[in-house]
């Protein structure tokens, strides 16, 4: 832990059960979900099934050692055509979903909130590691299976890294006192490999699957529970300590030049036929809604 008071929200963290071969990870997020899903008028399954996917896109990109970014997408054939979870190790996060509208509504009518599978349909999750221009990107892919992205991020881990994970993900709309607004949780435990000096993991591991399994959905989106407290209903009997949290925040990375440089890789005529009523080019960042005019005789030529 550094001087600096540690982040109480919007944070990934994380931690260790003490004396057991078990790592995990912890992610609490308020202000910086609800300012991803708020950005646009997404249906409320949408907005949930795309929330999952930044807890997970922070829950292992948190995790990472190098300067880069992890991208979690999902696709199929189902009402949401594509969605994109995009997080930065700078703590940076963003998303967005593109769906049909009607398809979602048909499959929303019902008691339970419809989820990966019901949404997605026939397709595939993918985990990208993006280390910048100078490195090759590396992809893993799994199909989707379950209504929850936790159990596509199981298979993941099992079949890429032959890692025995849990992953738990909660996602929700919370009134703190201030109107309902999104918040979202997440948690995944691995158990280390076994070899000479930890001797068999197995037992060990069943018991950590098992108190794992305790978790509850509003323990990880009740903000008035700290992840310390959290951790330690579940671990409390063995002792768990929580490691310096790193704070998350919603950001996006476009900008008037990114837009102005995308603009100046397509051709003159290509962009006169960009050009609306009014005279210039209008262009709305997918991920933030924010949109940009662009002067079109301004561009390069």
């Amino acid at each position: 832990m550094t001087d600096a008071a540690p982040p109480l929200d919007d944070l990934a963290a994380a931690f260790q059960i003490e004396g057991w071969p078990v790592r995990g990870r912890i992610v609490r997020l308020g202000a910086a979900i609800h300012e991803v899903l708020s950005a646009h008028d997404y249906p409320e399954a949408v907005a949930a099934l795309l929330g999952e996917a930044c807890v997970l896109a922070a829950l292992v990109g948190s995790s990472l050692k190098f300067d880069g970014r992890l991208l979690v997408q999902a696709q199929g054939d189902g009402p949401v055509r594509y969605l994109v979870a995009d997080y930065g190790t700078d703590g940076t996060l963003r998303g967005f979903c593109r769906f049909d509208p009607e398809e979602v509504a048909a499959a929303s009518q019902g008691f339970a909130r419809p989820g990966a599978q019901t949404l997605l349909g026939k397709g595939v999750l993918i985990m990208t590691l993006d280390r910048g221009p100078d490195f090759e990107r590396t992809q893993g892919i799994t199909p989707i299976e379950g209504e929850s992205l936790s159990l596509c991020a199981e298979h993941f881990f099992e079949q890429s890294e032959q890692v025995p994970t849990k992953v738990r993900l909660a996602i929700g709309s919370v009134d703190a006192g201030e109107g309902p607004r999104w918040r979202a949780g997440g948690a995944l435990i691995q158990v280390i490999a076994a070899d000479d000096a930890r001797g068999d993991t197995a037992e060990v591991w069943e018991r950590s699957r098992a108190l794992f399994a305790t978790l509850a959905d509003d323990e990880l989106l009740d903000p008035t529970i700290t992840p310390e407290v959290l951790l330690f209903r579940l671990f409390h009997e063995d002792g768990v300590r929580l490691e310096g949290p790193r704070a998350l925040r919603a950001q996006c990375r476009c900008s008037q030049d990114r837009i102005e440089a995308m603009l100046a890789s397509f051709s003159p005529a290509e962009r006169a036929d960009m050009v609306e009523d009014d005279g210039r080019i209008h262009v709305k960042c997918e991920y933030c809604g924010r949109n940009y005019e662009l002067d079109a005789e301004a561009q390069p030529a």
